[in-house]
């Protein structure tokens, strides 16, 4: 099946674009599927090369370290959501029920789609929440942030602030209210998975309801 979809990123994030070679497709298809495997501190490009019968070397030719590729596929997942937002909230006036369809697709962006052969959605949005925070979470943040390692993060961030401003335009705290519910999607999902003491809601991999009811009952008290 052709891919129908581009996500155009930041070309600093990748040395050669990996959506326009298969190899590269490849790449990105299987160390999404290796890294939900083992995890990101046991994935190593050698382990990838043996996964994609081809070598370290290849690897390298499209991303500098494993941190990098990381970074771009969380990037990847970010511009993803922010692209379904757009789609879903396109014709929405109301700017409540906007900011309600937004919150849902923040849960929910990751269905699988067919039009991205190489992307599984559903195994991707798994690696945001178990690994999105190691993106940053480093001491080389404020040098990647000047290369615009983050700028697809910030984009979606700054979708949803507007959104919020649109609902209440006297709201203060637009951009940290915005981030908190990014994160605090990714966090209540993974503890429901795996520390369900921390949180009150309860989903499975087919049903994300009350999460999504959890982010827009969180928005709405603070907006008003």
């Amino acid at each position: 099946m052709a891919v129908l979809i581009q996500i155009k990123l930041n070309e600093k994030l990748y040395l050669r674009d990996p959506q326009e070679t298969r190899l590269g497709r490849s790449i990105i298809q299987q160390s999404i599927l290796l890294i939900d495997e083992i995890g990101f501190e046991q994935f190593t490009f050698k382990k990838l090369a043996e996964r994609i019968s081809s070598t370290e070397a290849s690897i390298y030719r499209y991303f500098g370290n494993k941190h990098v590729l990381l970074v771009y596929l969380l990037c990847w997942y970010w511009e993803w959501t922010r692209f379904q937002i757009d789609y879903y909230t396109n014709n929405v006036q109301n700017p409540v029920e906007r900011l309600k369809l937004a919150l849902r697709v923040i849960v929910n962006a990751s269905v699988r789609n067919a039009s991205i052969e190489f992307v599984d959605e559903d195994i991707l949005h798994r690696i945001v929440v178990a690994e999105g925070a190691k993106a940053y979470h480093t001491k080389e943040v404020d040098k990647e942030n000047k290369e615009g390692y983050f700028s697809t993060y910030k984009a979606l961030a700054k979708t949803l602030a507007d959104m919020i401003a649109d609902v209440n335009p006297d709201f203060i705290y637009p951009r940290a209210l915005s981030s908190t519910l990014l994160e605090m999607a990714n966090d209540q999902i993974y503890f429901s998975k795996h520390l369900p003491a921390l949180t009150d809601i309860r989903i499975s991999e087919d049903n994300m309801d009350q999460a999504v009811t959890l982010l827009q009952d969180f928005a709405f008290k603070m907006i008003r």
